[in-house]
């Protein structure tokens, strides 16, 4: 079992609760799928982007996220990126979203998309601009150390495994309604809400104590405006740039 599950069986126990497809994205991810018939989705979470209007299967090794997928959802098994329980060709498309920096092996992971489906569509972020954020740099520098974060493939690397169509940005809306690691960037506040962080896996696999003291800091600084004086211009921005990468492949 992939160490995704471990993982997420204990930082994903409010997951749903902060996570809900954005529908912006959700329509970038629709138009990559295009006319694939049936899609497998892989590391699937709580069911978010998977589409409503085909038949899907949906894969994911966290029993406790497997629990949080709404009534309706698609079909779920327990299972891994690396190791997918379909013969070949099974699939008209396969879906990945924010998952396989989570991967252990994921040369394999990319090799089995590709093996069960001619199309794949991958949303993923790439480190080497991701780690630029400001909630990173002034807050949570102790982002760079996390071994899955600094894992995530960027779109050339998964090139390296899948035949690379295009590569889309993923603008993040100010009103960002899926509370992924970037989607607060114009509502720093956000970060305050326990809920909030909860949704976040790179904030809930640091320890409490860092969280808390980073918090803290950010609590003060915007109370006395020094958040807004350093970043007060984004809040003119109805998107922004944060590394995040939709990569259509096949």
């Amino acid at each position: 079992m992939s160490s995704a599950a471990p993982r997420y069986d204990s930082i994903g126990q409010r997951y749903a609760e902060a996570r809900r497809a954005d529908p912006r994205i959700a329509a970038q991810i629709l138009a990559a799928l295009g006319d694939a018939r049936t899609v497998v989705n892989v590391g699937a979470g709580t069911g978010n982007y998977e589409p409503t209007d085909r038949p899907v299967a949906a894969v994911e090794p966290s029993l406790t996220m497997i629990g949080q997928r709404p009534p309706g959802s698609a079909p779920a098994v327990q299972g891994v990126a690396e190791h997918l329980p379909f013969p070949d060709r099974a699939f008209d498309a396969a879906l990945a979203t924010l998952t396989v920096h989570h991967w252990s092996d994921q040369a394999a992971g990319l090799s089995e998309l590709r093996r069960v489906a001619d199309r794949q569509v991958v949303f993923a972020f790439d480190r080497t601009l991701n780690a630029t954020y400001w909630l990173v740099d002034d807050y949570f520098p102790e982002y760079r150390a996390l071994e899955s974060e600094q894992a995530a493939p960027t779109p050339e690397e998964i090139g390296q495994h899948l035949d690379v169509r295009r590569v889309e940005v993923i603008p993040v809306p100010a009103d960002c309604t899926d509370g992924f690691g970037g989607a607060y960037w114009q509502r720093p506040e956000a970060h305050l809400d326990p809920t909030v962080r909860a949704g976040m896996s790179w904030l809930a696999q640091l320890a409490p104590a860092v969280v808390e003291r980073n918090v803290a800091r950010l609590a003060d600084e915007l109370a006395d405006g020094r958040w807004e004086h350093k970043y007060g211009h984004l809040r003119a921005l109805d998107s922004i740039d944060l590394g995040y990468r939709l990569v259509v492949c096949g």
